[in-house]
């Protein structure tokens, strides 16, 4: 039997569906430019309009983490809004991604999503939450502490602030240094995120270097 695709479904909020519900929806207008995200037989697909604080909260965070790698001769690769499927179980489209560390494979750049059976969860994922934010710390959570991420970052736009967790065993913990970023602290994090909304990317590099070296 094919899978139902409504044309009017309730975005922006779990709708119970079945995995190939879920891929279907992804591929048919209006939601295959949609974010979209499965766990535990609900779906959710993301249409909201994502604003300037979101947008640029988003491109700060990822400027910090490859920067501290960067410093820090790390091996890591990012990726924005990409897609991660673990198929028949998970999926989900975080605002930014990254794998880091010595022995990750790098996925295959074309328009599949990735393949978690064959490349691993990311070891960092980050949802920069506006609206969606209760949500990214909820149910988000939950799908990230499945799927076996190593750290799972929430950014509240509205209060500038970072919460982090470590995720283990299919749980996960607060913590305030990174582990997948070592010696990262999350209070520079969030001084980065606090400062970007008065200064230039020029400015903003240029203090975040004199803090890293």
């Amino acid at each position: 039997m094919a899978p139902s695709t409504p044309t009017a479904l309730q975005t922006d909020t779990w709708v119970k569906a079945t995995w190939d519900d879920f891929v279907a929806t992804l591929d048919t207008a209006p939601y295959d430019e949609s974010r979209g995200y499965f766990d535990n037989g609900y779906m959710r697909i993301e249409r909201a309009p994502l604003g300037g604080g979101h947008a640029r909260q988003n491109s700060v965070v990822s400027k910090v983490v490859s920067l501290f790698a960067m410093v820090r001769s790390l091996r890591c690769t990012e990726f924005t809004n990409g897609s991660f499927h673990k198929t028949g179980e998970r999926g989900c489209q975080p605002d930014v991604a990254f794998y880091i560390g010595p022995n990750f494979r790098l996925p295959p750049q074309d328009n599949s999503p990735i393949d978690i059976n064959v490349f691993g969860p990311p070891t960092l994922a980050i949802e920069i939450g506006g609206s969606s934010f209760k949500d990214d710390l909820g149910a988000k959570r939950l799908l990230y502490e499945r799927l076996g991420v190593g750290e799972y970052w929430v950014v509240n736009v509205a209060e500038q602030q970072v919460l982090a967790f470590a995720v283990a065993e299919g749980g996960s913990r607060q913590i305030w240094v990174s582990a997948v970023l070592p010696g990262l602290e999350l209070s520079l994090v969030e001084e980065a995120v606090g400062r970007s909304q008065t200064e230039d990317d020029t400015t903003l590099m240029r203090w975040l270097m004199e803090a890293l070296a």
